[in-house]
């Protein structure tokens, strides 16, 4: 049983929370990166769109990065497989995304960011609490999350930050460089 403010939750409870997390953002993130590979203007369309935002050296490298980190990292957090890792992978897409895409404003309607913040902050979240029993983690052993009974889940928790944030970060630093704006 795990302790609230509201009362009790039970393991099974918390197991069944995080599995339901883990398919909802797994199967979120992993269906954008589809929809990179095989819909809409596909790679190339993604890479112009990589290329109209100023990802250097081209467009087509970052667009099959986004693709390939979005599609295996949905899958790796829907089994509940190195979670951290997997999270800190979205979390990294998400800093750039937020960054490159979504600078504006808080609405979405305005290129706002909340969109990214939310699914970041999720996987953040899904890595911190670790991915519960029904987890590939689990079932080899890796999982140290601070949601298995509230103990030292120090790497579930910094190893998404670091990486996902360095990651992101260091993404834009080496690659970014934002058309000049022109007066219309």
């Amino acid at each position: 049983m795990f302790s609230t403010q509201y009362g009790q939750m039970s393991s099974a409870h918390f197991d069944l929370l995080m599995l339901a997390l883990r398919l909802i953002a797994g199967g979120t993130i992993f269906v954008h990166g589809f929809n990179k590979i095989f819909r809409g203007g596909k790679i190339a369309g993604t890479a112009r769109w990589f290329d109209s935002m100023g990802m250097k050296p081209n467009g087509k490298v970052h667009a099959w990065m986004a693709a390939l980190t979005e599609t295996g990292c949905g899958v790796l957090i829907a089994l509940g497989f190195l979670t951290p890792l997997a999270a800190a992978g979205v979390i990294g897409v998400m800093v750039v995304a937020g960054i490159t895409t979504h600078p504006k404003a808080f609405l979405i309607t305005k290129d706002g960011f909340e969109f990214v913040l939310i699914l970041g902050t999720l996987f953040f979240a899904i890595s911190a609490f670790g991915p519960g029993k029904w987890s590939l983690d689990r079932a080899f052993g890796l999982s140290e999350g601070l949601g298995d009974y509230l103990g030292n889940g120090w790497i579930s928790t910094a190893v998404p930050l670091v990486l996902g944030i360095g990651s992101g970060l260091g993404l834009l630093a080496a690659c970014y460089r934002p058309p000049a704006k022109t007066d219309s």
